[in-house]
């Protein structure tokens, strides 16, 4: 089997790429060209797989990658997918989540209609959340443009699959993390910081909305499951998520917790802090506030267990403990060689 993968640089597409190829696929990554090196995350599994220059933005490109590689399978993970960004850029955000959907699913259909097409969908479609849990059934009230973006991606697949009978399906995947989470996100942000503090490279940080409760699971978890969506019989839409929820209060605590640091919350809102032994480490700054909250996201993994038998194996204190340790050890390892 031949499976083609935009966003291959990113956290999904390089757990996606390193499973795939563990179960015998040939791998495909398309790449845009930067003047910086981003091959970070696939470094160690590079040389086993094709990477093919594209654009999402770029018809043209896409068709012909399409046409050169021939794969089975097509798993669309590229995306500005970064919610705050969809403010300050809503039109870039557009162009790559709308337009660049639009262009890939247009390019698989007149080169191969029988390739097997994966949209990465987001529990942000959700946003102001008009039932809990969140599943198949629950309608959309996105609350960014990012998440409005993702539901014309969304959309667009499933009209591919009305339209023309092609195998297109949705993993509509709630919040999912892992030590290669990008440093913007805020699970990556509080680990990093939590181990700078833990190794006094740091005095403290800064949080938004400390009560904003999410559904957050191990990205691993999440990338099999969107193979198994493309395994399934019929192409159809599956919610992916643990049916938990945790704010981020609670995932900031239970980091320093696992660092060996008790952090005590004082304050209300906006003047909330979070000291250990009386030294703030936390603040809440009103910048990281979104201007049109997400309060509560919540899904429902029950379609998938029972149709897909996907269950996750990692949980949220899992997760939380697996994220820390490596954020130790990457910042223990850079204050050595900087010393």
């Amino acid at each position: 089997m031949k499976a083609l993968i935009t966003g291959i640089t990113g956290q999904d597409g390089s757990y996606l790429a390193e499973y795939l190829l563990s179960v015998g696929y040939e791998v495909c990554g398309l790449y845009r060209r930067s003047s910086t090196e981003t091959f970070g995350r696939i470094e160690y599994i590079k040389s086993k797989m094709t990477l093919i220059c594209a654009d999402m933005t770029d018809f043209a490109s896409l068709y012909d990658a399409l046409k050169e590689f021939q794969p089975d399978e097509v798993y669309n993970l590229a995306a500005q997918s970064f919610v705050p960004v969809s403010w300050a850029q809503p039109i870039l955000t557009s162009e790559i989540n709308c337009i660049g959907t639009s262009n890939l699913l247009e390019a698989i259909r007149r080169v191969n209609p029988k390739i097997k097409y994966y949209q990465a969908s987001s529990s942000e479609m959700f946003g102001k959340v008009l039932e809990v849990p969140q599943t198949e059934k629950t309608p959309f009230y996105p609350r960014s443009p990012y998440g409005v973006s993702k539901v014309y991606a969304y959309f667009m697949t499933i009209n591919y699959r009305e339209s023309y009978g092609m195998f297109c399906a949705n993993g509509i995947l709630f919040n999912h993390e892992s030590p290669r989470r990008g440093k913007q996100f805020v699970t990556r942000k509080i680990t990093e910081s939590v181990a700078k503090i833990k190794l006094g490279l740091q005095e403290y940080f800064e949080l938004g909305n400390l009560d904003s409760k999410r559904d957050w699971g191990y990205a691993l978890d999440y990338v099999r499951a969107m193979h198994m969506i493309l395994q399934n019989k019929e192409a159809d839409d599956f919610v992916i998520a643990t049916g938990e929820t945790h704010s981020v209060r609670e995932f900031t605590t239970l980091a320093f917790k696992h660092a060996g640091m008790d952090v005590k919350w004082e304050g209300k809102g906006l003047d909330e802090i979070g000291k250990i032994d009386g030294k703030i480490v936390v603040k809440v700054n009103p910048k990281y506030f979104r201007p049109a909250e997400v309060d509560l996201l919540i899904g429902s993994p029950e379609k998938a267990k029972k149709v897909l038998g996907w269950t996750p194996k990692t949980n949220f204190e899992g997760l939380v403990k697996m994220m820390v340790d490596s954020d130790l050890k990457n910042m223990s390892e850079q204050s050595k060689l900087k010393k």
